[in-house]
């Protein structure tokens, strides 16, 4: 019988063939074998208690998220590819013996036969994460951080157990940490409105520049201030970076002038790191544009941007300004910080009847010798040259705002599960954990050239491929179609993969 239009119909496969159209996702259990994510997640989390384990739990939300997956319910879709599910199964019996296999066999037969944790089974997972006693200390219209449970903390020392495998395998020094919150959109009933008028959660993130890769997350409301607390979770982040680390730096945006945070980098009050270094953005108060009518025209210096290895004058200048903000004038034992003034030229300043002054823009304005310009300022406690240190607080709004996006596009951070705080908090890390092991494929397995793939290039490219699941005397082969030019790709990855794996003293 015609199905359609064009001469061709869908049949059922009679057979389980173990055809799997995730032919490219097994390298990414060789990377998770080789950064022993199984034994940290069973280290840091004791949520199991009966049917399936914590790392089977985890895995799979995180594969899930590979997969392209965003919801609870795509784990029904996982489920569904029959090769891929075989090649699972058959590596969690790797290392077994006889009597531990013949348990999970009986496990697998009691839950139905599955290789991953049914949609129900990870809503009460999930349920683990939530602390009612913290929702009961909310208050109407206040800020409220809920602290979090032993289960969300163990989640913070799984990533941090990614650090230190990064570390060892791609060494540095120094670590620029870009803190920076975004809003996740949601249509939950429990969420709070934020400052954008619609309803959201608003996570903060901390970006460890040079390994690319998210370092903290901490999972807020949406009414929550972008840099209330930061300090805090500054402090928190930094506990996680791995030995080898000489020196922080901090790059932020107007949330985080926070002067206890200021002060905090400053004064090297942290114990390991002493004196931190950092840019932030500052806010653009009548005193610090008071500040900037004192400059004279000289003071002023202009910008370039680099176009294809020619410097090229912008419209935008910067100058040294001499400000220090009453929050701190008070004390003469108040660290003195650096201020620069940018302004970029608006045009039109032969319109008298343009008054900046006078029209609500989504950033501050002057007007200087007739001449309407954008200002912003920063705030460092470095030396750099000006121009430069621009530069590189902007780098900033390159990688780290990307990540936001990767985060809710290219993830499942984008779509919450639950309208359970705990719930939705562990969601998001998941996600993180997912988006970290991604990053490490590229830099560490891929190479240099994938490093800039955003997921759908990967997907496409590398994960969303058919095979084949062949079993045998040997073990498992993936079978591709003949002459398919990833195969190449999947045997050099797996070859550098391999080089990664610890040695007997781990």
């Amino acid at each position: 019988m015609t199905q359609g239009v064009l001469p061709y119909k869908y049949e059922e496969e009679k057979k389980e063939t173990g055809m799997t159209g995730l032919g490219g996702l097994p390298i990414y259990l060789d990377l998770a074998s080789a950064m022993e994510i199984a034994k940290s997640i069973e280290s840091h989390l004791h949520i199991k208690k009966r049917g399936w384990t914590d790392a089977q739990t985890v895995m799979s939300i995180i594969f899930m998220n590979l997969a392209g997956g965003d919801c609870v319910e795509d784990m029904r879709k996982l489920e569904s590819d029959d090769g891929f599910c075989t090649l699972l199964r058959r590596v969690e019996q790797k290392g077994m013996k006889r009597r531990e296999r013949r348990a999970l066999e009986r496990q697998n037969k009691k839950e139905g036969e599955r290789s991953v944790p049914s949609p129900s089974a990870l809503f009460r997972y999930l349920a683990a994460f939530h602390d009612k006693e913290q929702e009961a200390q909310r208050v109407e219209g206040k800020a409220f951080i809920p602290a979090p449970n032993s289960h969300l903390r163990g989640l913070v020392s799984i990533n941090k157990d990614m650090a230190k495998f990064i570390q060892k395998h791609n060494f540095q020094k120094t670590a620029t940490l870009d803190q920076d919150a975004t809003l996740v959109e949601t249509s939950k009933q429990e969420a709070k409105y934020s400052y954008k008028g619609y309803q959201a959660y608003q996570p903060l993130n901390t970006w460890w520049s040079e390994q690319a890769m998210v370092l903290h997350t901490e999972f807020r409301d949406g009414n929550v201030p972008a840099g209330y607390e930061q300090r805090r979770v500054f402090k928190e982040a930094l506990s996680l970076l791995p030995a080898g680390i000489e020196e922080v730096r901090l790059r932020s945006d107007t949330a985080g002038y926070q002067h206890d945070l200021l002060r905090y980098c400053e004064k090297g009050e942290n114990e390991r790191f002493g004196r931190i270094e950092f840019a932030i953005g500052c806010d653009v108060t009548p005193a610090f544009k008071s500040a900037v009518w004192e400059l004279e025209e000289k003071d002023w210096q202009p910008i370039y941007k680099d176009y294809y290895g020619e410097k090229q004058k912008t419209n935008q200048q910067w100058a040294e300004v001499c400000f220090v903000p009453s929050e701190i004038a008070h004390s003469k034992h108040a660290p003195v910080y650096r201020y620069i003034a940018i302004r970029e030229d608006m045009g039109s300043a032969d319109l008298p009847e343009l008054d900046v002054s006078q029209m609500a823009l989504p950033f501050p304005t002057m007007k200087i010798d007739h001449q309407n310009y954008k200002i912003f300022g920063v705030v460092t406690n470095m030396d750099w040259d000006g121009e430069a240190l621009i530069h590189w607080h902007r780098k900033r709004c390159g990688k780290s705002e990307e990540a936001h996006a990767i985060m809710k596009d290219d993830f499942a951070g984008g779509k919450l599960p639950s309208g359970d705080f705990g719930e939705n908090a562990a969601w998001w890390w998941f996600m993180v954990l997912a988006m970290n092991i991604n990053i490490f494929m590229k830099r560490l397995a891929l190479g240099e050239s994938w490093v800039s793939k955003r997921m759908k290039a990967i997907r496409f490219s590398l994960i969303n491929i058919p095979g084949r699941i062949v079993r045998d005397s040997c073990g498992v082969i993936i079978r591709l179609v003949k002459d398919h030019p990833v195969l190449d790709l999947f045997l050099h990855a797996r070859s550098r993969i391999m080089a990664l794996v610890p040695g007997p003293s781990g």
